[in-house]
């Protein structure tokens, strides 16, 4: 059934006119009761006389989402011009003009064409025009109307999400603020209550509430513990209408999580713990692992754990594992079962963050009695020191007993201990001890100046048990004796020129003692009681331990006496004194006036370090000559022919291949001569092979060689063929013996083979004659005759 409303929208047309716009009449049931129509009213331009003036309606009002099967009717556009004879012709335009409004040009009827929304488009703003038909010009001046969507409740209210995560701490107030939710209509909030939303939880009590107006969640029940419940659901319900019957809702869901307060202290499971620790355990070793229960999480869980009291405070320590929040028990110092087996502890566990507000609650920390059980375990020995340093003198008999080391079994049954030296530190084997009492003494001379010190480990084990044993280092130090005899710093070779003056000084003495003086060497010097009084030069002590070496005379002769051997003995101060004899070598030489050698007997010792220009000149001479004769010596090898692999004169072979001729290139005209190829007549029919007689010689068949033939190809070809048919032609069959030892052997051949074509025994004797590295050969073949002969 067709709609009408009840609005009447009137215009005059004409010269602009002030316009008002009346009000809306009373709505009863939301359809209107008449037809409304836009009059459009004015006179002629040619009439200037004054018009009434009448009301004017500028809006129509359409309902939104129309249901009905027939296009939706809007209003009426009217002329005042219309005569109602189809002269005029009404046009329509603006927003959804024909598409979504339609009107009928002779009637002016508007209608709507599709379903319409109001949350799409509210208003829509048209014109309409009445033209003449015959002239198309205008009777009245274009209008302009508004077509407003009146709303209607179609839309139900939406959550801004659909799930909403919230969390408060545990144990919170009552009222205490969770979460505000909001949710939208998008009906017109100025008509109506369509958009009026009121919330209301659904899901959730008597935990919690809503506000109906804001959507603010709040708690509503005292004292909710995490530890009881942590996670709660709450549906809320937004409803249009103000709630009222009707109204169109939506739903959302609010997840709230309870946090974690530090409520709940930390509680030990049982009040007592016992280990077992064996005494060998090494210090910071866990004995075991206790755990205090707490039913908070995360930082209000984190445990401190303290040893409190008893008698093994010193002994133990405990720890906390952070990711287990367990107390690990360690040992501080090594366990002696033999002095004390059993501990008992007094732990602590403690909150280490502690809220105030739930003090009330009481301590937040435990305690519980830990026993620890030391155990007995088979030790190894144990040395009295952890190390000994021992010192000898170097000249110490050998056998002699250097100091003793003792080391003990800790246990209670106290088994007897065997002492032995670590050969891997002392390869020499220069120290024994006693396996009973631990004595060390040497076995071998020792030397201060060759090792000073001698470091060597001593093992320790249980006679019982080998396997429980124990080392220690020995530091052996060497003590020095005055066993060496002081030397000079080199080898002293010095000149003397012949006209030297008397008490002339030509050589400093200086001397070392490899021994070592805690007061400081002091040597002396004199000559050998044989050239103290005969010797032509005079040794001074210069006291500081170096000496002076003088001329006694003046003038020296080479030519009667070239070379001078000064004997000098040096001896120190210590207990007992040693002393050597060392010889100073001084030749006579030639020198200038100012005492520089010229030439002397040992032209070696006079000259300086480099050479001169003569002797570099031999020098070359002799690397030239050296080189010409290596170039001589590869020429002539070069030259030389290689001997045959086999020459002998047993050799049995039939013929020698010898392949060791390299050729002379292309100026060896005997090796092979090309031209033979190329002119066939040439050949020698009758030369026979030089390097193979043959046992049965047949005469070779002469083939005719084609005269006109030149090719190389051709040629050799032939060659071949005559050579296939020809049993005198090479190769040969012949023996090939490889059991000869070379030429000049003793033993001359040995060959399996000549051995079976003898006519008799062969005598071995003979083997015995070669010497030790035949002996064993000569045994079994020479046993082998004496068990023939019997």
């Amino acid at each position: 059934m067709r709609t009408y409303h009840c609005f009447w929208l009137l215009f005059w047309a004409g010269q602009p006119h002030q316009s008002f716009l009346t009000p809306l009449s009373k709505r009863t049931s939301g359809f209107p009761e008449k037809e409304m129509v836009l009059v459009l009213s004015g006179n002629s331009r040619r009439d200037l006389h004054r018009s009434k003036r009448s009301w004017m309606w500028n809006q129509f009002f359409l309902l939104e989402e129309y249901t009905g099967t027939d296009y939706q009717y809007v209003g009426k556009l009217h002329s005042d011009q219309d005569k109602g004879d189809g002269s005029l012709k009404y046009i329509l335009s603006g927003d959804g003009a024909g598409d979504l409004f339609i009107i009928n040009e002779n009637t002016g009827d508007i209608q709507a064409t599709k379903r319409l929304d109001r949350e799409e488009k509210p208003v829509y703003i048209l014109r309409a025009q009445a033209i003449n038909r015959r002239t198309g010009r205008p009777v009245e001046p274009e209008s302009e109307f508004i077509i407003k969507i009146h709303d209607i409740n179609d839309n139900e209210p939406m959550f801004t999400k659909d799930v909403y995560n919230a969390s408060i701490p545990e144990m919170s107030d009552v009222g205490t603020f969770v979460v505000q939710v909001t949710a939208t209509d998008a009906d017109d909030p100025t008509y109506g209550n369509s958009a009026k939303v009121v919330y209301s939880i659904l899901q959730g009590q008597p935990y919690f509430s809503v506000e109906s107006e804001t959507g603010i969640i709040k708690t509503a029940l005292l004292n909710m513990d995490r530890e009881n419940r942590e996670q709660y659901q709450v549906v809320i319900q937004a409803k249009d209408m103000g709630g009222q019957m009707g109204g169109l809702s939506g739903t959302t869901t609010v997840n709230i999580t309870l946090t974690d307060v530090n409520d709940n202290p930390p509680r030990f499971p049982q009040s007592t713990y016992q280990f077992r620790a064996p005494e060998s355990m090494a210090p910071n070793s866990p004995v075991g692992r206790i755990k205090a229960n707490d039913a908070d999480v995360d930082e209000n869980a984190e445990i401190e754990y303290s040893i409190t009291e008893g008698d093994g405070y010193d002994m133990f320590g405990i720890t906390t594992d952070k990711d287990t929040q367990e107390g690990i028990i360690t040992v501080k110092k090594a366990l002696d079962f033999e002095n004390k087996n059993l501990y008992i502890l007094k732990v602590e566990a403690t909150n280490t963050h502690v809220d105030p507000r739930f003090l009330y609650l009481g301590p937040f920390k435990d305690s519980a009695t830990v026993r620890i059980q030391v155990e007995d375990v088979d030790e190894p020995p144990v040395f009295s020191r952890p190390a000994y340093i021992m010192e000898v003198k170097e000249d110490v008999p050998i056998n002699s007993v250097i100091g003793t080391v003792t080391a003990q079994d800790p246990d209670a049954a106290k088994n007897p201990v065997k002492y032995s030296v670590d050969r891997h530190t002392d390869m020499d084997r220069v120290f024994n001890i006693n396996s009973g009492n631990g004595s060390i003494f040497s076995s071998k001379p020792l030397d201060r100046e060759t090792l000073l010190w001698h470091n060597i480990t001593v093992i320790a084990a249980e006679i019982n048990n080998p396997k429980q044993s124990s080392r220690v280092p020995v530091f052996i130090k060497v003590l020095d004796v005055n066993d060496n005899a002081p030397e000079f710093v080199m080898f002293y070779e010095t000149f003397v020129c012949e006209n030297a003056k008397a008490e002339q000084l030509i050589q400093t003495l200086s001397a070392v003692d490899k021994d070592n003086s805690y007061s400081g060497h002091q040597f002396s010097f004199s000559l050998a009681p044989e050239a103290a009084s005969s010797s032509n030069f005079t040794l001074q002590d210069n006291r500081d331990n170096t000496a002076g070496i003088f001329t006694r005379k003046a003038r020296y002769n080479r030519h009667e006496m070239s070379t001078y051997f000064l004997p000098v003995v040096i001896s120190d101060n210590d207990y007992p004194i040693q002393s050597s004899t060392e010889t100073v070598t001084i030749r006579v030489c030639a020198c200038d006036h100012r005492g520089k050698m010229l030439s002397c007997n040992a032209e070696a010792l006079i000259h300086p370090t480099g050479l001169s220009t003569g002797a570099l000149i031999a020098i070359l001479l002799c690397i030239i000559i050296l080189l010409v004769t290596v170039v001589l010596f590869a020429a002539l090898r070069r030259q030389r022919k290689k001997e045959p692999l086999i020459i002998s004169k047993e050799d049995i072979r039939d013929n020698i291949v010898s392949y060791n001729d390299e050729g002379g290139g292309e100026e060896d005209t005997q090796a092979f001569d090309i031209g033979t190829l190329r002119n066939p007549e040439a050949i020698d029919d009758n030369k026979l092979r030089r390097d193979i007689v043959p046992e049965t010689l047949f005469m070779p068949r002469r083939t005719a060689t084609a005269r006109d033939n030149t090719d190389v190809r051709d040629f050799i070809n032939q060659r071949l063929k005559e050579n296939d048919t020809d049993p005198t032609a090479p190769p040969y069959d012949s023996l090939a013996t490889y059991a000869y030892e070379g030429n000049g052997s003793v033993a001359e051949s040995l060959s399996s083979l000549e051995s079976v074509t003898t006519d008799g025994d062969q005598d071995y004797d003979y083997l015995s004659d070669w010497g030790p590295r035949f002996k064993k050969l000569a045994d079994m073949y020479g046993a082998m005759d004496s068990d023939k002969d019997s």
